[in-house]
C-alpha cells in the first residue's frame, strides 16, 4: 500500500491523470494497466487507487499536474486551421486565442474554409463524449451553396447519401430565405463531412458556418472572439454529453 504524505484532496488516480488533460479517464485506465503510472516514485497498475493531490504522479516518467478545468467558446473566422502548429506557416485558430495559461486543445474540427463555433477545453472526458458518435451531439450548419437547389435534391438527402460505401443520414434539413442556402442538423463527426454531402449530389459549397455545437449558439459571440462558458452552460454541456 502506498504511503500518503498528507490529507489534501483524495481522489482516484484514474481523475487526477484525467484532470491533468493528457486523456479521459478511460484512457488513464489503460495507461494504468500497461504500467505507465508511477505514484510518488513507485509503480502502480491496480484501478481504483486513490491518491492526493499533493501527491508526486508521473505518466510515461513525465510529472503531471491537475489542471482547472476550462471551456472556452470561439466563433472561428474563415481562413484559420484547426490545428496548435503548421508548418506553413498559415494563420491557426489558437491565434485567436490570448490570456488562458492553461493547455487547451479543440474538441472536433473545422477545416480551412469553415465558420462559427468552436470549442476549446482541457477536459478529457467531455471533449471524447461530445465527439463520440453515440453520444449523437447535434452540430447545426448554414450553407450557402453555388446554385439552386431542388426540393427532390433536398429530399434525396433526406432519404440518405452514400459516401465512402456508408449511408449517411442527416437529423434535418431545410431551405432558409434564398434558394441557394440550406440548414442543416447533424450528429456525425466525420471529416468534411457536410461539404460531402452537398458535392455528392453535385453541389459547391461556397459558405459553411457552424451555428450550434450541442447547447452551444454564437449568440452575442462576434466572428474571430471567444469567451469562456459561463458555469450554467458549463453544467448545460455536461448534462447534453451525459
Amino acid at each position: 500500500m502506498m504511503k500518503k504524505t498528507s490529507k489534501k484532496g483524495l481522489i482516484r488516480l484514474n481523475k487526477y491523470i484525467s484532470k491533468s488533460g493528457i486523456c479521459s479517464r478511460r484512457a488513464a485506465d489503460e495507461l494504468i494497466k500497461k504500467g505507465k503510472v508511477k505514484v510518488n516514485g513507485e509503480l502502480c497498475k491496480e484501478l481504483g487507487t486513490k491518491v492526493y493531490l499533493d501527491d508526486k504522479v508521473m505518466v510515461n516518467n513525465v510529472i503531471i499536474r491537475p489542471e482547472k478545468k476550462i471551456y472556452v467558446l470561439l466563433n472561428k473566422p474563415k481562413d484559420f486551421i484547426t490545428t496548435r502548429k503548421d508548418t506553413h506557416a498559415r494563420k491557426i485558430v489558437f491565434d485567436l486565442i490570448n490570456g488562458i495559461n492553461e493547455r487547451l486543445f479543440p474538441v472536433g474540427r473545422l477545416d480551412r474554409n469553415t465558420t462559427g463555433l468552436l470549442l476549446f477545453t482541457n477536459d478529457g472526458d467531455i471533449s471524447k463524449k461530445l465527439t463520440h458518435p453515440s453520444y449523437k451531439i447535434k452540430k447545426i450548419y448554414s450553407v450557402k451553396l453555388e446554385k439552386k437547389i431542388t426540393n427532390q435534391e433536398i429530399n434525396k438527402i433526406k432519404n440518405g447519401i452514400i459516401i465512402d460505401n456508408e449511408k449517411i443520414l442527416v437529423d434535418k434539413i431545410q431551405k432558409l430565405e434564398k434558394s441557394n442556402e440550406i440548414g442543416i442538423e447533424i450528429h456525425i463527426g466525420k471529416n468534411r463531412i457536410v461539404r460531402k454531402i452537398f458535392e455528392t449530389i453535385n453541389h459547391k459549397v461556397i459558405k459553411l458556418d457552424r451555428v450550434m455545437f450541442g447547447p452551444l449558439t454564437k449568440k452575442d459571440l462576434p466572428r474571430g472572439k471567444w469567451r469562456k462558458l459561463t458555469q450554467k452552460e458549463i453544467i448545460n454541456l455536461k448534462s447534453f454529453s451525459s
